[in-house]
C-alpha cells in the first residue's frame, strides 16, 4: 500500500454562480521515500491539492467535495479537525515558497521551531530548544545553537527556508509537501535546498510531494511526475521517460517551453490562448481549445487517464498517434 493515496479528489470553491471545481478528479499515489513532482501552470490546481492533503484550504469557501486522501490507509478527507491536528506535523507537513511570510518577524526562529516540538511531543521549553538546535544542524544551518536566537530578518532567504524545513521535520513526519520551496531563492541557494531535500529523503525515508512549475527542478530532484492542467492530471509517470518523451500535448508543450532546450537565437515555443478560468471549463478534454492535435471527439466527453507503458498514464485519446509522430 502506498504511503499517500489520492483517489478522485475534488476541491470546489463556492460562489454566487455555484461551485467551481478547481481540482476535479485527481488521483495519484506516493510511496515511502519517493519524491513526486506535481507540475503545471499557475492556477492549474497543484497548490490546492497540497492544501487539501493538509486540510488547510486557503478560503472558507473552498471545500473537499469528493474523493479520498489516504495517508497510511487513513482517509484524511473525513477526519474531524481535532484528529487532523494530530496528523499535521507528525504525519504530513508542508513548506511554502516564501518563508518570510510564514515566520513570525517578532519571534526568534529557535522559539518558533521549538514551539512545534513542544506542541506535538509534549516536552518542556529547554528540551524543545535542544531539539530545535539538532534540527538546525540537520538542515545544514551553520553554528546552529547560536542561530536559535536569531530573528528572521537577520537571516538570508536560504537560511529562512532551512528554518522552515527544520520546523516541518520537527515531529518526524512521513510525508513532506513542498510548495515551490525554491522560487524566491537564487540559483546557487536553490540547488542547495534541493540537494538538502534529496539528502533528507535518502537518510530518513521521507516521502516528498514537490509542487513546482520548473521542470529543471523536477528533472534534478524527482523520481516521478504528475502534470496538471485546469484541475486535472493529464499525464503521470517516471520522471526521465516522461520528460524525455511526453505523450500528452500539454506536457510536451511544457517541456518544449524550457529555455535551456531552445536553439540559440530562436523564440521559445508558446501554447496559444489562456488556461480556462475556474467555473468556465470547456467540455471534454480541457486542453482541446489550445491543442494542435485536437479533433471534434476531444470535446465530446471527458478523457480519463489510461496506461501508456513504462509505468505511465496519459489522458489523451491521441497519445499513441503523437508517440508515433515523435518516433518518426
Amino acid at each position: 500500500m502506498a504511503l499517500l493515496e489520492i483517489r478522485d479528489l475534488v476541491v470546489a470553491i463556492d460562489g454566487p454562480g455555484g461551485a467551481a471545481r478547481v481540482v476535479d478528479g485527481v488521483s495519484f499515489a506516493v510511496e515511502a521515500g519517493e519524491i513526486m513532482g506535481l507540475v503545471g501552470e499557475s492556477g492549474s490546481g497543484k497548490t490546492m491539492v497540497g492544501r487539501a492533503v493538509m486540510r488547510l484550504l486557503p478560503t472558507r469557501r473552498a471545500r473537499i467535495a469528493g474523493g479520498a486522501v489516504r495517508l497510511d490507509g487513513r482517509d484524511l478527507a473525513h477526519l474531524d479537525e481535532a484528529a487532523m491536528r494530530g496528523v499535521r506535523g507528525a504525519g504530513v507537513t508542508m513548506i511554502f515558497q516564501n518563508p518570510s511570510s510564514h515566520l513570525d518577524p517578532a519571534m526568534r526562529v529557535g522559539e518558533q521551531v521549538a514551539e512545534a516540538v513542544a506542541l506535538h511531543e509534549g516536552v518542556g521549553r529547554r528540551a524543545a530548544l535542544a531539539r530545535a538546535g539538532e534540527l538546525f544542524a540537520e538542515v545544514g544551518i551553520r553554528d546552529p545553537l547560536a542561530r536559535l536566537s536569531a530573528y528572521p530578518h537577520e537571516m538570508s532567504g536560504g537560511m529562512k527556508q532551512r528554518v522552515m524545513i527544520a520546523a516541518a521535520l520537527a515531529c518526524r513526519p512521513k510525508l513532506l509537501i513542498a510548495d515551490e520551496p525554491t522560487t524566491a531563492l537564487d540559483v546557487t541557494v536553490q540547488a542547495q535546498i534541493l540537494r538538502l531535500l534529496r539528502d533528507l529523503r535518502d537518510r530518513t525515508g521521507l516521502a516528498i510531494v514537490l509542487i513546482t512549475h520548473d521542470l529543471g527542478v523536477v528533472a534534478a530532484t524527482c523520481d516521478t511526475v504528475s502534470v496538471m492542467y485546469a484541475g486535472r492530471i493529464v499525464e503521470r509517470g517516471p520522471c526521465r521517460p516522461l520528460l524525455g518523451r511526453p505523450l500528452h500535448p500539454y506536457a510536451a508543450a511544457l517541456v518544449c517551453s524550457q529555455p535551456e532546450l531552445a536553439p540559440p537565437g530562436r523564440r521559445l515555443p508558446a501554447v496559444p490562448g489562456q488556461p480556462p478560468a475556474a467555473g468556465e471549463m470547456p467540455p471534454g478534454c480541457r486542453f482541446h481549445p489550445r491543442c494542435d492535435f485536437a479533433e471534434p471527439a476531444c470535446a465530446a466527453h471527458e478523457i480519463r487517464l489510461e496506461e501508456a507503458g513504462e509505468g505511465r498514464r496519459v489522458a489523451c485519446r491521441r497519445w499513441a498517434d503523437i508517440a508515433a509522430v515523435e518516433a518518426a
